[in-house]
């Protein structure tokens, strides 16, 4: 294992508790800036903001640490890795050129058909106006409608029929949400298929592809409700078995990190593909440049090995170096618990109570995602407050023990999705059923089979 080191984690959401969490299992000193309740149990916080960049570079300084770990996307694409690096400190992460990959779709775009990586047809537009107008010439089908700018995984419209995608046009125009990302629309074909997450660690050079997982983008049981950060995720997902995985990482993965690099824009840190499984094969429906959140959460309670040897020789561009992660057998179920009105605004400061009986469920890790500490008790500071994670042997027992610890937990308004992970254990039972019993073949005696003898 790597020796003890100072290691920043900056962000404050489920995502970073459980960098850090795992940081410190790995034998880091570990601080969080600014973090949240629950890492201020784990690690120390420090209150400087995700978005001030000069004084996470002054911190990092200040205090010696030997590697920054950015979880969000926001200080990515605001080129936090570049000032990092031109001050002579190490970080894990994209640049602000490479973070491109998730800050414009567009850019996304034209590096998938500079590697011949599949996904969606699409037409660009730079005003509602001119997006509005092609919805109203074409056909009514269905397409998907996206903000070409960050969004907080908000930008994304799937629409059934034109009327949807006018909707969906206006509400990029007209919301002060996507104000900053709306520079752009992107109106794309529908794809049809499954959707899976697959996330990997690369320095550019070595690729090391994560087990695949499965989120949940939709507010309301059974998909339904307006997109969100993610409601829920569970890992490894049954529609992914190793031989699908490996095509992924074939014709997806490893020609994106050459497309980047041909492109002259380097790509270091966490590629994280949204896929759809269409009936042609795995789509690119989207990039992300850093961790997924809660998919983060799902991912590292299963992994046994470091993480921080993982991303530490990611920094100095050595990953084939480290040997291949290890992971826990069995499955791991994240449910987010969010607060009311969540994805619209939600109220603050309601008091959190449950947390030590939800924690002490037998393999049960709660992640703080929107939490801060009042007078010492842990309240509600945003939309998606906690992500309740669980692993145990099979899928349908983790998907119990994290509800038995979300049962544990309440504020006034609190709420979660009660269908996490169902997809994926209904996938398990067909994929049971469909496989041949495993006595057929085997000679028996006649006495056994019932037949006369």
């Amino acid at each position: 294992m790597t020796q003890s080191r100072r290691v920043l984690v900056v962000g404050g959401g489920g995502r970073e508790h459980a960098l850090a969490w795992k940081l410190s299992r790995d034998g880091a000193e570990v601080l969080v800036a600014p973090g949240n309740a629950g890492t201020a149990a784990i690690a120390e916080n420090l209150p400087v903001a995700v978005d001030d960049i000069p004084a996470l570079v002054a911190l990092a300084r200040d205090r010696r640490v030997d590697l920054t770990v950015v979880g969000p996307e926001a200080p990515l694409v605001a080129g936090i890795v570049d000032a990092f690096e031109a001050a002579g400190l190490r970080i894990f992460g994209p640049t602000a050129r490479a973070a491109q990959l998730e800050g414009s779709k567009l850019f996304c775009k034209k590096i998938l058909h500079r590697g011949d990586v599949p996904t969606a047809m699409f037409r660009e537009f730079r005003s509602a106006a001119a997006a509005h107008k092609y919805l109203e010439s074409r056909e009514d089908t269905p397409v998907v409608v996206k903000a070409d700018g960050l969004a907080a995984g908000k930008g994304v419209f799937v629409c059934a029929d034109r009327e949807a995608a006018l909707a969906a046009v206006a509400t990029l125009a007209d919301d002060p949400q996507f104000a900053t990302a709306a520079g752009g629309i992107l109106v794309e074909e529908r794809l049809d298929g499954v959707e899976v997450s697959v996330m990997a660690i690369t320095d550019g050079r070595t690729i090391v592809t994560l087990p695949p997982l499965q989120d949940h983008k939709a507010a309301y049981d059974g998909d339904q409700g307006p997109n969100t950060g993610g409601m829920g995720a569970y890992c490894p997902t049954p529609f992914v078995d190793a031989a699908l995985l490996a095509d992924i990482e074939a014709r997806i993965l490893v020609p994106t990190v050459h497309a980047m690099r041909r492109a002259k824009v380097p790509f270091h840190g966490v590629l994280f593909a949204g896929l759809m499984l269409t009936s042609q094969g795995p789509k690119v429906l989207e990039f992300n440049a850093r961790f997924g959140d809660p998919e983060c959460e799902a991912l590292l309670v299963r992994l046994e090995s470091s993480l921080l040897d993982l991303v530490d020789a990611t920094a100095d561009r050595r990953l084939e170096t480290v040997p291949p992660p290890t992971w826990r057998p069995g499955a791991s179920v994240t449910v987010v618990m969010a607060a009311e009105g969540y994805p619209a605004a939600a109220p603050k400061g309601r008091p959190i109570r449950g947390l030590d009986a939800a924690a002490a469920v037998e393999g049960v890790h709660v992640f703080h995602a929107a939490t801060r500490l009042a007078d010492g008790i842990p309240v509600t500071d945003g939309g998606r407050v906690l992500a309740v994670t669980a692993v145990d042997d099979s899928l349908a027992r983790a998907k119990l023990r994290a509800y038995t610890a979300v049962k544990e937990i309440r504020w006034p308004g609190g709420w979660c999705r009660k269908d996490i992970a169902d997809k994926g254990i209904r996938r398990e039972r067909e994929i049971l059923a469909s496989e041949p019993d495993a006595d057929a073949g085997v000679p028996r005696p006649l006495a056994e089979t019932g037949d006369p003898a």
